[in-house]
């Protein structure tokens, strides 16, 4: 059974150096515990959160490459503590991402959704920026997937994700109602690239994006050294006239204030965005496939998560 109406938590999570393992799983319990607190039925961390975590080793945190192996190694106890956490607070948690090494040895960026139950499943970055592909050495997924959950149909477009359309649109083709955007952005130019992608996203696919970048300065890291942007949950700007309710007139739900830490919390409400798809305004779900030239889409694995 679906839960048409609840709330979301987007973090604004700010990477720091860390003591130990115990100042990691205090902090991360504590950030949970909020977003639980404050009613959220799904948290959403950002795009690589993890690398605080290279900061455990003394020996590599000054390394790229060597942060990169470090935290890739610490991955399985990671996702052991939030699936602790997604049990202990009956919450759904998608992970900040980190960079997993695959048995060809090459590293992806990926996102673990974690149920209450303890379940997982993941969704890895497909498509590159420049500083991932030249000097991480990280390398795109290969598919888009579409998770099936109580809280309705969600998927994941991490950070440059968001700044290309056919991958949401395919998500939306196979029924998704909310976009997960986890960022990592250096500049206020790279906030508002990928805030303006997941608000486009929105408007094109009448869903919500939920867009959450990590924040703070990590002069420590070479990956990590400065992180900007504030957290905003998005719909499609539009009314349903027939049954008198509106989205906010610029589809902003919820905004951060920028690059401090904190949680942000707006209620999305997945039957007014099945009666904009079926009579708002505009219909630009529907419409999508009347544009003159439009390309196949990306394929879609499903996920059932139920």
């Amino acid at each position: 059974m679906v839960t048409t109406n609840w709330r979301v938590a987007a973090a604004q999570y700010p990477i720091e150096a860390l003591a130990d393992w115990e100042a990691y799983e205090a902090k991360l319990t504590h950030w949970v515990a909020e977003a639980a607190a404050g009613g959220a039925a799904l948290a959403v961390f950002p795009e690589y959160g993890a690398m605080e975590l290279a900061s455990l080793d003394p020996v590599t945190m000054g390394d790229l490459q060597g942060s990169i192996e470090t935290v890739s190694a610490l991955l399985p106890r990671v996702d052991a503590l939030h699936r602790d956490l997604a049990r202990r607070h009956a919450i759904w948690i998608l992970a900040a991402s980190a960079p997993r090494k695959r048995v060809d040895g090459r590293f992806v960026n990926t996102a673990r959704l974690f149920s209450p139950d303890g379940s997982a499943a993941y969704q890895d970055k497909l498509l590159m920026t420049r500083f991932e592909r030249e000097e991480w050495g990280i390398v795109g997924g290969s598919e888009i997937n579409l998770f099936v959950t109580p809280l309705g149909r969600l998927a994941v477009l991490i950070c440059y994700d968001s700044e290309f359309p056919l991958l949401a649109r395919a998500a939306v083709e196979a029924g998704a109602d909310v976009l997960l955007v986890p960022s990592c952005t250096e500049t206020m130019h790279g906030y508002w690239r990928v805030r303006i992608g997941s608000q486009a996203r929105a408007l094109e696919g009448q869903c919500y994006a939920v867009h959450c970048p990590i924040v703070g300065d990590a002069d420590w890291s070479p990956a990590m050294e400065h992180n900007r942007g504030a957290a905003g949950i998005y719909g499609p700007p539009d009314r349903h006239a027939g049954q008198g309710f509106a989205m906010p007139e610029d589809g902003v739900l919820a905004i951060g204030v920028e690059s401090a830490a904190q949680w942000v919390f707006a209620d999305l409400d997945l039957a007014q965005i099945a009666a904009l798809r079926a009579d708002g305004g505009v219909l630009n779900a529907r419409d999508w496939a009347e544009q003159p030239g439009v390309e196949r889409l990306p394929p879609v694995t499903v996920v059932d998560l139920t």
